[in-house]
């Protein structure tokens, strides 16, 4: 890799001069990967769980979960060792590259089902599975998150620059949803469904990680250098790090608001699936379409939240986008199987509010990392970023857990191994997946709602921090 700068990107100005497309373009290619695995290991690893490998609803919750907990846990550590990470391809870049591979290989390892195991063999192989693979998903995401910060430090940009990076994740949630409705409707055997879905996710996501490591390496190169040359404060220890970041309020807010809304993007994508097939009565074919629905608006608004944000600011945003997707949760715990289009509606609307929890809590938590280094002489993008990220997958552990348990106490029925039809879900489980799809998610929504009018980050005290900032630096040079 080239330690020199492009033309669009000179050292000199490091993270001043505006970022040109092609590195847009190669910073939002991170995200592809990391979002295809991820979006079907949201909408499918349940029911793959219950359906293909025919364990109970409780135990694949379960499962889920300690496989969550492990690799929440792991994220500020990794964290901390990328802050740390000394190389010439910089802190960040050299954990994506050599992590790429296994991370795709570990993905497709997930989706087979071993002969010849009983149930509590099938545990024990997909917890130790999923803890590897989290593993290495943590590796090549964490790093690649933290990346933001170091890109740009322009306030409206930083917004544009998550509007590229969740293009390209909720465009290849969309991708991943065409495949799977591809390969559903094409092979007829569901084992054998899921193992050409993963290999060809895994190999679209080993690719697309080297994109981006090849595109945003000079704009990286470039800020390294810029930092290296300004002398850093005495090294602080982790626990105390851990301290300062639960002390800084805006921090608190982001992490609750993120928390929240990520909870509830997790529990309806992971019921969607049962409530499609069970309480609308369609196929399992019909699945990936009413996904893709949710997530090509999702990728639609995207673009026009990121543009509105610029005129009434994040909060108004993120009111306005919730509110939409309130109003759909709640209608689809009413609707009715012979009300097909209806629902087609509210899972646009639902759409519309997934678009703004993806954007506006990662656009806030650069502007906190800026407060914390006006307040500790120090970046440290890795620990907060894998706090985002830790609780982002707790919001997943949780709500696939809750899902689980909830489907299992409902008296919900699994399938039996290698068995063709899906079995009958009495009214208890069928009540269960309606609970699930709009009293738990709206609960959280309006946590998130809450928390939101209380984050004091506006876009003249980050002004003001950014000033503060370039006096210090100024003052070292100096």
């Amino acid at each position: 890799m080239s330690g020199a700068a492009s033309d669009g990107d000179s050292q000199d100005l490091g993270t001043t001069k505006k970022l040109n497309l092609n590195t847009k373009l190669a910073y939002g290619a991170g995200d592809l990967g990391p979002a295809i695995t991820a979006n079907i290991s949201i909408f499918f690893t349940l029911v793959f769980l219950t359906n293909v490998a025919g364990i109970s609803a409780g135990l694949a919750g379960s499962i889920l979960l300690i496989g969550k907990i492990w690799d929440a846990v792991n994220d500020p550590f990794v964290g901390v060792l990328t802050d740390k990470t000394k190389s010439r391809w910089g802190r960040r870049l050299p954990w994506i590259f050599y992590g790429a591979v296994p991370f795709g290989i570990f993905f497709f390892l997930l989706w087979l089902v071993p002969p010849g195991l009983n149930t509590g063999g099938l545990f024990w192989y997909y917890v130790a599975i999923g803890t590897i693979s989290q593993v290495f998903y943590t590796v090549v995401n964490l790093p690649y998150t933290a990346m933001t910060p170091e890109l740009t430090q322009d306030y409206d940009e930083r917004t544009q620059l998550n509007s590229f990076r969740f293009a390209f994740s909720i465009g290849g949630s969309i991708l991943s949803l065409i495949l799977a409705k591809v390969v559903f409707e094409n092979i007829a055997n569901r084992q054998q469904q899921y193992v050409v879905l993963a290999a060809i996710c895994g190999v679209i996501a080993v690719l697309s990680l080297y994109w981006c490591v090849w595109g945003v390496r000079d704009r990286i190169l470039a800020f390294e250098a810029k930092r290296s040359q300004v002398e850093e404060s005495e090294s602080i220890p982790i626990p105390q790090q851990l301290k300062i970041a639960f002390s800084n309020q805006p921090f608190l807010f982001v992490i609750g608001v993120y928390l929240f809304s990520w909870l509830a993007v997790q529990i309806t994508a992971s019921i969607i699936p049962y409530y499609v097939v069970n309480c609308m009565q369609m196929q399992e074919s019909d699945v990936p379409t009413v996904l893709i629905c949710v997530q090509g608006t999702a990728l639609l608004m995207l673009f026009v939240w990121s543009n509105l944000s610029q005129r009434v600011g994040k909060k108004a945003v993120y009111f306005m986008g919730m509110s939409l997707w309130i109003i759909a949760q709640v209608g689809l715990f009413f609707l009715q199987p012979n009300q097909i289009t209806l629902m087609y509606i509210m899972t646009v609307m639902a759409g519309c509010g997934v678009s703004v929890a993806y954007l506006v809590p990662w656009s806030m938590i650069p502007d906190v990392i800026e407060l914390d280094e006006l307040q500790t002489g120090q970046r440290r993008e890795g620990i907060f970023y894998g706090f985002m990220v830790l609780l982002q997958k707790f919001g997943l552990a949780l709500g696939l857990f809750l899902v689980g348990m909830a489907l299992e106490a409902s008296g919900f029925r699994e399938a039996i191994q290698g068995q063709t039809a899906l079995p009958v879900q009495p009214e208890s489980a069928i009540l269960a997946i309606r609970l699930a799809i709009a009293p738990l998610p709206t609960i959280c929504l309006i946590i998130g709602l809450f928390l939101t009018y209380f984050y004091p980050i506006t876009r003249e005290m980050h002004a003001e921090i950014l000033l503060k900032l370039k006096e210090r630096e100024e003052g070292v040079k100096e």
